[in-house]
């Protein structure tokens, strides 16, 4: 069906690797705790187009670019490491205000009001973007189910590529109606919502270092 091989194999795959923890899914999720639905979809259509422009992009031939030319891929992924870096500085900055002020009745409700200086659409676009592995990644994983002999690739790329589409939106719904449960029990729990902030700065700098030590191989 549209040159896809072993359609099963590869809905299995796509669902098991969508529910792997990443930086985009992490991000959305705190969006979700700290500032609401409404705000936490905007950052998942961030992730949306982050990852069909990765798909697009690996489709049209980028990744394998990335993969023969090592100085292109180390400024790609040294540039995403550092974002991520940034991004795990502002959560541990963060979680450390909540700390200190958690004995201040306005203090969670000052931390979880809308900022003017975060645009987690564009955050999340850019965490997407900046990605090297996650380009070779959709290459490597997309064909292996398209039939080489198909006459319209394209249309094999696209299917596949709503399908993990699909998955993530179901998947990343799942996290922003959890991270609204959060939230309120973050409003009740100041030192809970300043660890897992903490924890979640942590997971970045994992992220962070990950990316950094990560081979176009």
């Amino acid at each position: 069906m549209l040159g896809i091989t072993d359609l099963p194999t590869y809905v299995l795959g796509t669902a098991l690797i969508v529910l792997l923890p990443g930086p985009n899914s992490l991000y959305t999720l705190s969006v979700a705790a700290r500032r609401g639905v409404r705000t936490a979809y905007g950052a998942a259509l961030g992730v949306f187009l982050g990852d069909t422009v990765l798909m697009t992009a690996s489709a049209a031939g980028v990744a394998g670019l990335l993969k023969a030319n090592a100085v292109l891929f180390g400024i790609v992924k040294y540039a995403g490491a550092a974002y991520l870096v940034w991004i795990a500085v502002g959560m541990a900055r963060a979680a450390w205000a909540m700390w200190r002020t958690r004995r201040e009745p306005a203090a969670v409700e000052a931390e979880t009001a809308p900022t003017v200086a975060e645009q987690p659409f564009r955050r999340a676009l850019v965490i997407s973007l900046l990605n090297p592995k996650a380009i070779l990644f959709f290459i490597s994983f997309f064909v292996q189910f398209v039939d080489p002999g198909y006459a319209h690739p394209a249309l094999s790329f696209l299917a596949l590529g709503a399908i993990a589409q699909l998955f993530s939106f179901v998947y990343l719904t799942t996290l922003i109606l959890s991270g609204t449960y959060l939230a309120a029990q973050f409003r009740r729990r100041r030192r809970l919502s300043a660890g897992l902030t903490s924890a979640a700065a942590a997971l970045f700098l994992g992220f962070a270092a990950k990316l950094s030590i990560a081979s176009a191989g």
